[in-house]
C-alpha cells in the first residue's frame, strides 16, 4: 500500500511540474470586483511587447475562454486549442470593445441616440464575458451640448465610471486648446494615449500624451498603442500653434520602435488604436495602396501590430489587409461599437481573430437605459443648465445648407454693426459646416441643439484680403462647404481690383486656415461664436 501511495505522489509531482494545473502561478491580473473586469493596467511607457505571436492565423478553436489563466508548462503542438499532455483548454478569449467619434453624445436628441442605452449595452458585456477591453480611438468630447459646456469632463467621467482602458487623442480633442487636454487628465482614470504629439519648443512627446499602454489580463499581455493621424486642416491652427504630430515616416518609425519595446517586455499581442481611418466603407480587403498615406503596410507586413482600431473618418468597415491584419471602425456619432473577438493560445502563443465585427446602435438602442448618464447630468446640473434655456420656435425643418448660409448672412451682420463705420465690409461667411444632427427641426429650440448643429468655439473676426485671393478663395471657389453673404458694398462683384485690400467677416477657423490669405484686423469678443449669433436671431422670432 505504501509503495503505491508513493508511485501515485510521483505521478502528481510529474503532472503538476508539467502542466501547473491545480495551482497555478500568480498571473498578475488584477482582481475584479463590482460590475467591472477592468484588467490591470501599466500606463505610460511601460514595456515593448513581446507577444510572441507572430501568427495570427493560427486555429485557436472554439472552446476554453471563461476564467482560464495562461499558465507555463503546456504544450499544444497539433494547435487543437487543448494541452497535448492534460488536454486543458490552453484559449483564452478576449474581447475588445472599441468606441470612436462619440463626439459628446451623452443624451439622446431627436434621431441622434445618446449614451444611456450604450452604458447599459456596456455593463451587459462586462457581466456577460471574462476578458473585456474598452478602449477609444479618439473625439469623445467635442459636439454634445453637456460635454461642450463642462468642456469634456462630463464624457471623461462616463468613461472613468465604464473603465475604459484608454483614449487616443483625436483631432477633435484639441478644439479647446491644450489646457483642457491637461484638465481632463486630471479626472480621468485612463491614459490618453498619442506617440506622435510634439511639443514645437522642446521637440519633446507633449507630456500629457502617453505612447501605450501594458495590460495583464489572466496572464496574457496586450500592448496599446496610441496615434493622430494627419489631422492638422481638422484643427483651428491657433490650438495646436505650440504641438506638432509625426506623421508618415516618422510615425512609422515610432510605432515600430514602440512595438519592438512592448514585446520585449512580454507583449503577446500589440493593438493599434490610431485615430484616422480608411476614407470609404465596403469591400473585405485592403489593398497595400489604399493603406498607404494613413497607415504604412509595413506595420502589418512586419507584424508590429495585431489589429487596429481606427477613427475620424465615421465610416464603418471590417476590413483585412493583405497581411492578413484586421482594420475595424464604427461609424461614428454613437452609430455602433467596433468589436473584436480574439482567441490566444498561451501554448505557442498563437492567436486568431475568431469574431469581428461592428455591433450597431440598433442592438441596443432599445435597451433599457442605465441610471449613470442621469447622475452624471444631475452632477454637472449647474455648468449645463445654458443648454436647456428655451430660445424660441422654429416654424419649419431648416436643412443644413439653410443653416449655413442663415450663419454667413449673422456674420456679415453683426460684423456691419461693430464695424461698419470705419470699414467697407464686403462680406461674410466662409467655411461652415453643421455636425449632427446637421438639421433643425420644427418646433421648440434649445441652445443645447445649436450647441450640437455648431458645436465650435470658433471665433469671429474682421479680416483684410487681397481683391486677387478675395475672388479665388470666397467669390470663385469651388469649396462646397464655403458659404459666403455679399455686402451692398460688395454687390459689384466683377468690379474687384486684385491689388486692392477688401474687409470680410469670418470666423477663426476661416481665417487660420493659412491658404485663404487673410489677416486678422480685430476680433467681435472672445464669447460670441455662430451658434450664439444664431441664437439670438432664434430669441427675435426670425426664425418663427
Amino acid at each position: 500500500m505504501k509503495k503505491i501511495l508513493i508511485v501515485f505522489l510521483i505521478i502528481a509531482s510529474l503532472l503538476l511540474s508539467s502542466c501547473d494545473l491545480i495551482f497555478p502561478p500568480d498571473s498578475g491580473s488584477t482582481e475584479q470586483s463590482g460590475e467591472s473586469n477592468r484588467p490591470d493596467t501599466d500606463g505610460g511607457n511601460t514595456g515593448d511587447n513581446g507577444s510572441g505571436s507572430d501568427e495570427n492565423n493560427a486555429d485557436g478553436g472554439d472552446d476554453g475562454s471563461g476564467d482560464t489563466v495562461a499558465t507555463p508548462g503546456h504544450v499544444d503542438a497539433d494547435e487543437d486549442g487543448k494541452c497535448d499532455d492534460c488536454k486543458t483548454s490552453v484559449l483564452i478569449e478576449l474581447d475588445f470593445y472599441v468606441i470612436n467619434d462619440l463626439h459628446g453624445k451623452l443624451t439622446d436628441s431627436g434621431n441622434q441616440p445618446g449614451a444611456e442605452e450604450l452604458t447599459t449595452y456596456i455593463k451587459m458585456m462586462y457581466e456577460s464575458e471574462d476578458n473585456v477591453f474598452l478602449l477609444s480611438s479618439g473625439d469623445m468630447w467635442q459636439g454634445g451640448s453637456e460635454s461642450n459646456l463642462t468642456k469634456g469632463l462630463i464624457m471623461t467621467d462616463w468613461m472613468n465610471e465604464l473603465d475604459f482602458i484608454s483614449m487616443t487623442l483625436g483631432n477633435h480633442e484639441f478644439d479647446w486648446g491644450e489646457e483642457y487636454i491637461e484638465n481632463n487628465l486630471e479626472l480621468a482614470d485612463f491614459p490618453f494615449l498619442a506617440i506622435n504629439v510634439y511639443e514645437r519648443a522642446t521637440n519633446e512627446r507633449a507630456e500629457y500624451a502617453t505612447p501605450s499602454v501594458m495590460i495583464d489580463q489572466n496572464g496574457v499581455k496586450i500592448g496599446i498603442i496610441g496615434a493622430i493621424g494627419d489631422c492638422y486642416s481638422s484643427i483651428s491652427s491657433d490650438k495646436v500653434e505650440d504641438v506638432y504630430f509625426k506623421v508618415g515616416d516618422e510615425l512609422t518609425a515610432l510605432v515600430k520602435a514602440e512595438s519592438k519595446r512592448l514585446r520585449d517586455a512580454g507583449a503577446d499581442l500589440i493593438v493599434y488604436s490610431l485615430h484616422d481611418g480608411y476614407g470609404s466603407s465596403g469591400g473585405s480587403i485592403i489593398t497595400d495602396n489604399k493603406l498607404s498615406g494613413y497607415y504604412d503596410p509595413e506595420l502589418s507586413s512586419g507584424k508590429y501590430v495585431d489589429i487596429v482600431f481606427e477613427g475620424h473618418t465615421h465610416q464603418n468597415y471590417v476590413l483585412r489587409d493583405t497581411h492578413g491584419v484586421y482594420h475595424i471602425q464604427n461609424g461614428g456619432e454613437n452609430k455602433g461599437i467596433a468589436h473584436a473577438e480574439i482567441m490566444f493560445n498561451f501554448a505557442n502563443d498563437k492567436f486568431s481573430v475568431t469574431e469581428s465585427q461592428v455591433i450597431s446602435s440598433s442592438l441596443y438602442s432599445r435597451l433599457e437605459p442605465d441610471p449613470l448618464v442621469g447622475e452624471l447630468l444631475e452632477k454637472y446640473k449647474d455648468d449645463i443648465a445654458k443648454g436647456n434655456e428655451v430660445l424660441g420656435t422654429n416654424s419649419r425643418k431648416r436643412y443644413s445648407e439653410e443653416l449655413e448660409q442663415l450663419v454667413a448672412d449673422l456674420y456679415l451682420e453683426a460684423g456691419i454693426e461693430k464695424w461698419g463705420e470705419e470699414y467697407n465690409i464686403f462680406l461674410g461667411g466662409g467655411f461652415l459646416r453643421t455636425r449632427s444632427p446637421y438639421n433643425l427641426d420644427a418646433g421648440e429650440v434649445k441652445y443645447s441643439d445649436l450647441q450640437m448643429i455648431f458645436p465650435f468655439d470658433n471665433e469671429i473676426v474682421l479680416c483684410s484680403i487681397s481683391g486677387r485671393n478675395l475672388k479665388s478663395r470666397f467669390i470663385n471657389t469651388t469649396n462646397e462647404d464655403y458659404f459666403i453673404s455679399v455686402s451692398d458694398y460688395g454687390n459689384s462683384t466683377s468690379s474687384i481690383i486684385d491689388s486692392e485690400t477688401y474687409y470680410v467677416i469670418v470666423d477663426s477657423y476661416t481665417s487660420n486656415y493659412a491658404s485663404n490669405r487673410l489677416t486678422v484686423v480685430e476680433t467681435y469678443d472672445s464669447i460670441t461664436f455662430a451658434r450664439d449669433l444664431l441664437a439670438e436671431h432664434i430669441k427675435s422670432g426670425g426664425l418663427s
